[in-house]
């Protein structure tokens, strides 16, 4: 009865640790379930906080390149925009110059309507015009029947501011001198205002040479204070030893009217 009993116990507590064996075991394996749940949960946040964070550096670093870039062409726009603005100030610039010289180039001079003469003027002061308006009225003179002076009037304008002599007054004299026509011995000679030598027309050897030494001679001889035969700076103060004719004064007047209306 006794080992009957012993026996019963032994086969309890065989049973007891054997559902305390299973229990354990089945307690580790939930255990170790929930472990590798968990791990594997944090693992995949870990992956998905790390693509994130790796997506959003990326996204960084394409906007910072994009910034950059953007930065770049845009320092290349406003670079090419300062180049064209200051090409297109410089033509500015140089326009308006170019416009205010000329305005004070046309305020240095007067029209062709207000050209004035008289047979008492300044014979040494210019007329007033430019180059081109002379060369106009000259063009326009219809006692010119040659062309002559048309042909030349550029040429005279110029000797005439070098030698400071009337536009007017020079052509008027060559006209009185030579005639409009330039006669023939005056063009043979290139002599266009009868400067004579030992009774004769001095010669020339060119067209360019007779005007020049004309421009010349008037202005160094007979219309600058202490020239040989100055008398003062009118028609008739020159005559006294150019010409001495008492017509004459009206005769290089007249031509003159010629070309001034």
């Amino acid at each position: 009865m006794l080992n009957d009993n012993k026996d019963g116990a032994s086969l309890k507590l065989l049973a007891t640790i054997g559902v305390m064996a299973l229990v354990s075991i089945i307690a580790f394996t939930c255990i170790y379930s929930l472990t590798t749940s968990s791990k594997e949960a944090k693992l995949a946040e870990v992956n998905e906080e790390t693509s994130i964070t790796n997506e959003e550096v990326i996204a960084d670093e394409n906007a910072t390149m994009s910034e950059r870039s953007a930065n770049i062409t845009s320092r290349s726009s406003i670079d090419r925009m300062s180049e064209t603005t200051t090409e297109e100030d410089s033509e500015i610039a140089k326009s308006l110059a170019s416009t205010i010289e000329k305005g004070l180039e046309d305020l240095k001079y007067i029209s062709i309507d207000e050209v004035k003469i008289s047979s008492d003027m300044d014979i040494t002061q210019f007329c007033g015009l430019s180059r081109d308006d002379f060369i106009k009225l000259i063009s326009d003179c219809r006692a010119d029947t040659t062309g002559w002076f048309e042909n030349h009037a550029g040429q005279i304008y110029d000797l005439c501011h070098k030698y400071q002599l009337n536009e007017i007054f020079f052509c008027g004299l060559i006209s009185a001198e030579s005639g409009w026509n330039i006669a023939s011995n005056h063009r043979s000679t290139n002599n266009f205002i009868s400067l004579m030598s030992s009774g004769r027309l001095i010669r020339y050897s060119s067209e360019d040479e007779g005007l020049e030494v004309a421009a010349r001679t008037l202005h160094k001889n007979y219309l600058s204070e202490g020239g040989s035969f100055y008398y003062g700076k009118t028609l008739a103060a020159m005559n006294t030893k150019f010409c001495g004719s008492s017509s004459w004064v009206s005769l290089v007047y007249g031509r003159m009217k010629q070309i001034v209306k």
